[in-house]
């Protein structure tokens, strides 16, 4: 695993990770924004104490671990994309803590996410993050699982936020709810 300096991945703040997208997206999920960690290694959920990648295999989203910590391979992203896997965020500006983000940018990102959507056109899309959420589309109510309303006609559900700071969540819960939104993608 790779070791980095604060002052090394301070030298990361505001880059971008790219979208990891294919042709026959089924399932797209939405993180808030990319750590410092994410953009070093340009992986999403890249940090070494996120349970994004542990939680997918539990599910049974994906059938190989993924070390997202040294920087996904190839072969991991052409893995996903064949599962019609794909990730993005709401921010595309690599910071420190999502709890950076403004208000303002949370709202430009959903309104790029929504364009995303409609360009991709994946059956489900899951947000990973019920407050950013709430914030980037005006939804102060919406509570985590499947949502009434849709995002650019995908079906979409609101789960838990992998990151080490959402302790109160396991790689057993997050499985579930990942195993869910996955399930109703037809991903499993």
């Amino acid at each position: 695993m790779p070791r980095f300096t604060r002052a090394e991945l301070e030298s990361y703040r505001d880059k971008e990770v790219p979208d990891l997208l294919g042709p026959d997206l089924r399932l797209l999920f939405v993180g808030i924004n990319p750590g410092l960690w994410t953009a070093a290694t340009q992986t999403h959920f890249a940090h070494p104490v996120n349970r994004f990648y542990p939680a997918l295999l539990a599910a049974g989203i994906i059938t190989d671990p993924i070390s997202p910590s040294e920087g996904m391979t190839d072969a991991d992203r052409d893995r996903l994309r064949a599962r019609g896997i794909g990730i993005t965020n709401i921010v595309r500006r690599a910071t420190a803590r999502a709890s950076e983000l403004t208000d303002e940018e949370l709202r430009a990102g959903g309104a790029e996410l929504e364009a995303t959507v409609r360009r991709t056109s994946p059956k489900v899309v899951a947000i990973a993050g019920i407050t950013a959420y709430r914030t980037a589309f005006g939804r102060r109510k919406a509570v985590l699982g499947k949502q009434h309303e849709t995002l650019a006609g995908a079906e979409l559900w609101i789960v838990p936020n992998p990151s080490g700071l959402n302790a109160h969540e396991t790689v057993a819960s997050l499985a579930v709810a990942y195993g869910e939104a996955a399930r109703a993608a037809g991903v499993i």
